[in-house]
């Protein structure tokens, strides 16, 4: 990127991230999450650490905040509440420290790690021992007077609980300081909050520091107080005999205020250690954390290390791995699905979230990407939780150049060049070809997933190998593989290859619901699978050969197969037709010979559980995966159903619900929580 082009982009990343600050700080109202936000901040940074000259004293960069709400009488700050620079890294914490004992001859210091508390900073002023004032950080200069509110917190002393004596002769009690920390709201009350929001069939808060800043926010301290806010410290603004940071909390504690553990590291290693196991403990803790705070720990060295910017250089703010970020669309490329379906596949600048590297993301369909206006060449805000796949929730158009390009579906498959049609009331683009390598492979890739035979080792990679060396021509080549004959293939040896053929032969015996969704039926899901697998075996019990349950697959009629629950017409027609063709005749032949097995439970004799129950999950469950309590739902008669509809009986509520949350509430429909749902399920 030159010159001109680093302007015209810092240009319009300032203009956006200054209308996004506005929105939050000074209109409470969040218009973009906070880790995209952090993603533009960064971005901005690291262009204007490239192109120094380019730096104006209007850049984000620069100031703290926004300004305060005018409804609440300013407040002056007797010293600028100041933000801290952020890392992103180990690579960018460990440079931090290298160019900072730089500054300090003959430095000889250690460090301070926090958790960095997802809340409000605050400032609270004691007169004599007595709490007098209590205000928002504002602009870093000027805060809001937010005392009466501030005042309902049971965690602000509102007078000091006892005197430290090593502070001079009891200096607090008689003179003025400030202590500096955050509101915040427990994960448990939050969770009760929005609780009894949903009960009054009222939206519930989009999380826990959204719901701190309102509450401080409200001119009604009666409000505040119902909401049951806590407050951390993490700073005394005074000058006492204190040497080291850890200190000043210690002191913090003496005099009543709460304060979070911390660790006390040597060096770089050891405050990775520590970032590491607080990383694992953060879901656990009581309030919501999206980093940490790295501090020197002597209080000594701040003054001479001094500030860049408006950022102190002692601390810095390590931000745990987003999971929304921002990055850039390079190119759309359509990829072909095992059942012909044409997908659009953004090609994304590399970016790391959720704490892996990603560089892909589906698009959906030609309709998906009209309605969220996604060109080639966009800016846009990527979301990934945990192994979820990657996918594009927001274009921020505001950073266009004009040099965008919209993306137009291909009328010829890009694998075969077969003619791409669209059946009417479909949103997904199709190869005409039904021998498209391209759902040859995707099938395989099916076949051997999680929710099908799950041949552990046998990922995409592995199945590209097989079919670029002839080894495999459909799923059922794969029992008759040798070690002999993977081992030379790439990044293969002799153990991997026994170990990939031991997980093969490993799987010839599978229960008749993951068979069926194995085949990659057009329509046929996991549910619907189970749905067949229970009608089969009302006919049909123990354990089969696939030739076997073919021949009972051909004397069923197409009103029968329409005519099952979960089945209906359409998906009907495609078993149907599956069932009469010579391709499923002759593959489930060759699954015979390789020496498959099939097993079907008999009929239950008694009412299930939850026969008759829908259940829909959304969001991120802590102690079960969805697909172990989709099976679970399954396995007491009910059905788990990827949509909210007025039949769905609950909808179980994980971390970061989706859409599916808000639909539910607009129906009516029971919201449950996790340890409500494990005991439906009877897997406490």
């Amino acid at each position: 990127m030159n010159k001109s082009e680093a302007k015209d982009r810092i240009d319009k990343l300032k203009a956006s991230i200054n209308q996004y600050r506005y929105d939050y700080h000074v209109l409470n109202k969040s218009t973009i999450p906070d880790a995209a936000l952090d993603s533009l901040k960064h971005e901005l940074s690291q262009l204007e650490s490239q192109f120094p000259d380019l730096i104006t004293s209007d850049s984000p960069t620069q100031r703290v905040a926004g300004q305060p709400l005018k409804q609440f009488k300013k407040v002056a700050h007797q010293k600028r509440m100041m933000s801290l620079n952020d890392v992103f890294s180990s690579e960018e914490l460990g440079d931090w420290t290298v160019r900072i004992s730089k500054l300090v001859s003959h430095a000889n210091w250690d460090y301070l790690v926090e958790p960095k508390l997802d809340g409000l900073a605050v400032s609270l002023i004691y007169q004599e021992g007595q709490m007098v004032l209590g205000a928002t950080r504002g602009d870093g200069r000027v805060g809001e007077d937010v005392t009466q509110n501030l005042r309902t917190i049971e965690a602000v002393p509102l007078s000091l609980y006892r005197l430290d004596s090593r502070l001079r002769g009891n200096d607090i009690a008689r003179g003025r300081f400030e202590v500096r920390g955050e509101v915040v709201i427990s994960r448990k009350n939050f969770a009760k909050i929005n609780a009894e929001q949903t009960k009054k069939g009222l939206p519930v808060y989009a999380n826990p520091r959204n719901l701190a800043a309102g509450s401080i926010r409200q001119l009604d301290p009666k409000l505040a107080a119902s909401r049951h806010l806590d407050f951390v410290a993490y700073q005394v603004m005074a000058d006492f005999d204190i040497l080291t940071h850890a200190e000043e909390h210690q002191l913090l504690r003496n005099l009543g205020f709460k304060s979070l553990d911390v660790g006390e590291c040597r060096d770089v290693r050891e405050i990775r250690d520590f970032l590491d196991d607080l990383q694992q403990k953060r879901e656990h803790l009581p309030y919501q954390t999206d980093g940490a705070v790295i501090s020197v720990n002597q209080k000594s060295y701040w003054e001479p290390l001094g500030f860049v910017g408006k950022a102190p250089r002692y601390a810095v703010a390590y931000k745990f791995a987003a999971e929304e970020v921002t990055t850039k669309i390079i190119d759309i490329q359509v990829q072909v699905g095992r059942t012909g379906a044409l997908t659009p596949v953004a090609i994304m600048e590399p970016v790391v979230v959720a704490g892996t590297t990603v560089s892909r993301a589906t698009l959906h369909n030609q309709d998906e990407i009209a309605r969220k206006d996604v060109r080639i060449g966009d800016t846009v805000i990527l979301r990934k939780a945990g192994d979820v796949i990657p996918e594009v929730v927001q274009v921020l158009t505001e950073l266009r150049t004009g040099k965008e390009k919209k993306f137009v579906m291909p009328e010829k498959c890009p694998l075969c060049e077969s003619k791409v049609v669209r059946p009417e009331g479909e949103a997904v683009a199709r190869c005409a070809n039904k021998n498209c390598f391209g759902q040859e492979k995707e099938q395989l890739v099916h076949f051997v997933s999680r929710a099908a035979f799950d041949v552990d080792g046998a990922g995409e990679a592995v199945i590209d190998q097989l079919l670029d060396n002839d080894l495999i021509g459909d799923a059922a080549d794969l029992f008759f593989l040798k070690v002999g004959d993977v081992e030379a293939l790439d990044r293969f040896a002799q153990k991997s290859a026994d170990n990939l053929i031991t997980a093969i032969a490993a799987r010839k015996t599978i229960a008749l619901n993951r068979f069926l969704y194995s085949l990659g039926i057009r329509h046929v899901g996991e549910q619907t699978a189970f749905a067949l697998a229970q009608f089969l075996s009302n006919k049909v019990s123990g354990e089969i050969t696939p030739t076997d349950l073919w021949h009972h697959l051909q004397k069923i009629d197409l009103e029968t197969w329409q005519e099952i629950d979960d089945v209906g017409v359409v998906v009907g027609q495609s078993i149907f037709d599956y069932a009469s063709s010579s391709i499923g005749q002759n593959l489930m032949q060759k699954f015979t010979k390789a020496g498959i097995k099939i097993t079907i439970p008999s009929p239950s004799t008694h009412t299930l559980p939850l026969t008759g129950k829908t259940f829909v999950f959304t969001g991120e469950m802590a102690s079960l995966t969805r697909e172990e309590a989709e099976s679970k739902v399954r396995e007491l008669g009910g059905k788990a159903s990827s949509s909210v509809s007025a039949k769905t009986d609950y909808v179980v509520v994980g971390e970061n619900p989706g859409s599916k949350a808000d639909k539910a509430r607009e129906l009516h429909v029971k919201i449950i929580y996790e340890k409500e749902a494990k005991n439906l399920l009877n897997m406490v």
